[in-house]
């Protein structure tokens, strides 16, 4: 990944791993509503982060300072509004269907063994680079259509565009960025106009084809939902696997019962989607003067709503701080709420439930080299992270 995303790692003043969460805690109970140094609004209680994702009348996604200087630019998904928002999403959703992601539970299957089989040569490796990308890597680039031989250059581009996500959004994107974009469009062009021709049986393929009496999807929305996989389905399982291994560290008595008991892996994921979420915030803007417990907010400003200090919530869930392998309910937010809520989200459940059914059956024990790397509680996935392996026999 680029350098950009850890670049301050180790350096003084960089705040150790879990500290993030006792911050959570200080802004839940004295600030729930509160600025930050650049002048954003941080959104930390359950209730009020809930209300922001679900409030789309009163708080826009689309935040894209780049979007507003250039209107005719077609919207993204993740960061529009009704009416372009449900129109892209009705289009979309009609070839990401459930039925679609069902179907990928085999190469799922097969691709986490192959990886297992890599993982587990050494005793020492990087859980990223041998497990938690290459996998939803693999797995949306041959639901795209991407050939084996394009991974590696799929996962640089994946890499170059989220490291500047923020630039890309609010500010300035990095030449890297922008040349990957790019070579991306550019790649992702020639195969839809190749499906136009001649369709195929994959995900792009039904995406170029589908139609309703709103019309088909433009190249450039195409674009857009390549990208919207590529980012956010490769960044969120890479995520969510490095922090089912977090708690296996902190918590090994819950990888022994695990092994024990496989029926519990649909339980684990999801009090560790809670627990370490794989996205810590998200971002809106006021469309108009609003109040949020108590603090005035006006329109045009930006708001993080805290999705991680959200599941963390004493008001809601029960012993929040504690991970609770039986926990039911666990409405956690990990995925976000109301029309933006993660289309993906199926897919990520399952790659995760497959990957931590892998590493148990394959392993004894799993450990993290550096626990305190603050690159654990940063923004998305961290780009390297060393585990050490006890293989089973």
């Amino acid at each position: 990944m680029s350098e950009n995303r850890d670049a301050g790692i180790g350096a003084p003043g960089e705040p150790k791993v879990g500290e993030v969460y006792v911050e959570y805690e200080r802004l839940r109970a004295d600030h729930p509503v509160s600025r930050n140094a650049d002048g954003l609004w941080l959104v930390a209680r359950y209730e009020d982060v809930r209300h922001v994702l679900k409030s789309h009348e009163d708080f826009s996604s689309r935040v894209s300072q780049r979007l507003e200087e250039n209107p005719d630019a077609p919207p993204s998904m993740l960061f529009s509004d009704p009416p372009e928002h449900d129109r892209l999403r009705g289009l979309v959703s009609r070839a990401f269907t459930p039925r679609r992601i069902e179907e990928q539970e085999g190469q799922i299957e097969s691709r986490c063994e192959a990886l297992m089989g890599d993982l587990t040569s050494s005793d020492h490796v990087d859980l990223v680079t041998a497990l938690a990308a290459p996998l939803p890597v693999g797995v949306i680039a041959t639901m795209l259509g991407v050939e084996d031989g394009d991974f590696v250059q799929f996962k640089r581009w994946s890499d170059a565009i989220f490291t500047n996500i923020g630039e890309i959004l609010i500010g300035t994107p990095s030449d890297e960025a922008i040349a990957a974009n790019e070579e991306m469009s550019a790649y992702f062009l020639d195969r839809i106009a190749a499906l136009r021709r001649s369709p195929r049986q994959h995900l792009l393929s039904d995406l170029v084809d589908v139609e309703t009496e709103e019309g088909r999807l433009t190249d450039a929305e195409l674009l857009m939902f390549c990208r919207l996989l590529l980012i956010a389905g490769n960044e969120t399982t890479t995520s969510l696997i490095v922090s089912c291994v977090r708690v296996f560290h902190e918590m090994p008595a819950i990888f022994d019962r695990l092994k024990r008991s496989p029926r519990l892996i649909p339980g684990f994921v999801e009090e560790t989607l809670r627990y370490h979420s794989p996205f810590k915030a998200t971002i809106r803007k006021a469309k108009r003067d609003v109040e949020l417990a108590g603090e005035k907010i006006s329109a045009g400003e930006l708001i993080l709503p805290l999705i991680a200090s959200a599941n963390r919530d004493e008001r809601v869930f029960e012993r929040a701080a504690h991970f609770d392998l039986a926990r039911s309910p666990n409405p956690h937010l990990a995925f976000g709420l109301g029309i933006h809520v993660c289309l993906g989200a199926p897919l990520a459940r399952l790659e995760g439930r497959i990957a931590v059914a892998a590493m148990l059956r394959h392993l004894k024990g799993i450990s993290l080299d550096v626990p305190d790397s603050p690159a654990l509680d940063q923004f998305g996935a961290p780009s390297s992270v060393m585990v050490t392996l006890q293989r089973a026999a």
